[in-house]
């Protein structure tokens, strides 16, 4: 009787999961594993909104174990060692698990190795289990990984992805392992009111339904702010409920402008990753470093406090700001603007945007969103680093009928037309009506000292 551990890590799903399929197709039994790891809460990283997702994918994955014939079983404390006890518990010869990028996941591969080799027993690392590439798959000549994401698109772009797996009929479980509770949603306390539901079900719905309705339009509407059709598949990717090689590949099914622009997204994520696998130092460090002498939070307290509150007096910033703390997902358009605004026109250091976004977002992730808001502070992969947004063009080109400012920032849903994304413009009366702030400062301001602090002025 032969047992393998699967190790599940951020690729919670049934489908298309190659060291779940591995395991089911080589060993007689199998123990589903998730290890609740104290490292990540320690860390901080477990924050309210992630946790509760996690809930709901770890309860949706235990479920279809069932429906299969087995259960997850989750254990708490050290990663290494509760796999290690799960295995020698079991009599397992193997592991599985998913490769990850970060350089916490890469030590945690390398120490749990060592452990199960000490043991007599095989750790199996499956890398194309959470991005469609694996890192170092494509790199251009004389270096490890891409820094420019037009080149490493069309270098991706030309590889075949790997077959999409399907789910196990049944799953054997030995008997009598160890379980925790499987975490609810429910004992979650200070999650976001507007979190979406998680879990593989939630998320094979979710992209089916947009496959009808949204892909096609998703080039010319992605970056409309109030027609909000872009996939809200991230926290799906982000915790493996989704396969990223099954959404690309269902994607080019359908095909057209739309797909092709939504799968340029996917390949961001491949991008930032394959990076981030190269260059783990860049989780808190700049990647192209232009010398700044940012602004700290403590230095700037009244104004980041204020864009955190979403209360900067620029109606798009803010509307993003909001949206983010009551959904714990903001659109990447809002994601932009909102840097921009933080790091160009306030010059406060990229990293105390990137922890408040850690802070809310459930799809938030080291590789993307450390990766992002440096190419948005200008100290990443950006071509243009000097680039800042303007909050009111920006506002109305994608936001034209305000019907985004009015949906999150409530206290102007009276005002129509462009007064909407400048109400500081207001007659002195009329304005007095709306309990909204004045501008932080004048944009000229703030672009003026980034110039001057990057040597541009």
């Amino acid at each position: 009787m032969t047992v393998s551990v699967v190790l599940f890590t951020s690729d919670l799903r049934l489908h298309d999961n190659p060291p779940l399929h591995a395991a089911v197709t080589g060993a007689d039994e199998v123990v589903p594993l998730f290890v609740l790891d104290e490292a990540i809460v320690s860390a901080g990283f477990a924050t309210p909104n992630r946790r509760a997702f996690l809930a709901d994918c770890l309860t949706d994955l235990d479920a279809g174990l069932r429906e299969r014939g087995g259960r997850l079983v989750v254990r708490a404390g050290d990663v290494v060692e509760e796999t290690r006890k799960v295995a020698a518990e079991t009599g397992a010869g193997e592991v599985r698990t998913a490769g990850g990028v970060s350089r916490y996941a890469q030590r945690r591969e390398e120490r749990l190795r060592a452990a199960l080799e000490s043991d007599g027993r095989t750790l199996h690392v499956h890398d194309a289990t959470l991005t469609v590439l694996p890192p170092g798959a494509v790199t251009p000549g004389g270096s490890d990984h891409f820094a420019v994401f037009t080149p490493y698109f069309r270098r991706w772009s030309q590889e075949r992805p790997r077959d999409v797996l399907g789910a196990p009929r049944t799953v054997r479980v030995p008997e009598g392992v160890a379980s925790v509770p499987v975490p609810r949603r429910a004992d979650t306390p200070g999650v976001s009111e507007g979190l979406a539901e998680g879990g593989e079900s939630a998320g094979r719905a979710r992209l089916a339904a947009w496959r009808r309705s949204g892909l096609a339009t998703y080039e010319d509407g992605h970056d409309d702010l109030a027609g909000d059709v872009t996939s809200r598949l991230s926290p799906y990717l982000h915790f493996g409920a989704l396969s990223p090689t099954e959404v690309v590949r269902r994607a080019r099914r359908v095909g057209g402008a739309g797909a092709e622009a939504f799968v340029r997204q996917v390949c961001w994520r491949d991008f930032h990753h394959q990076v981030l696998a190269a260059r783990p130092e860049v989780s808190w460090a700049d990647y192209r470093t232009k010398h700044d002498r940012w602004r700290s939070e403590r230095s700037a307290r009244t104004e980041v406090t204020a864009w955190k509150e979403g209360r900067t007096g620029y109606p798009v910033v803010d509307a993003a700001m909001r949206q983010l703390r009551h959904e714990g997902w903001m659109h990447n358009r809002g994601r932009l603007l909102t840097a921009s605004f933080l790091t160009k026109t306030l010059y406060v250091d990229w990293r105390v945007g990137a922890r408040h976004f850690l802070e809310f977002l459930v799809d938030g992730d080291i590789a993307n969103n450390q990766l992002n808001w440096q190419w948005m502070a200008g100290t990443g992969t950006d071509s243009r680093p000097n680039r800042v947004l303007n909050p009111v063009t920006q506002a109305r080109r994608y936001d034209p009928d305000g019907g985004y400012v009015r949906r999150w920032v409530p206290e102007l849903a009276g005002l129509a037309g462009p007064a909407v994304h400048e109400p500081w413009k207001l007659p002195d009366a009329e304005r007095a009506r709306y309990d909204y702030p004045a501008p932080l400062l004048e944009l000229a301001e703030g672009r003026d000292r980034f110039q001057r602090a990057r040597g541009k002025g």
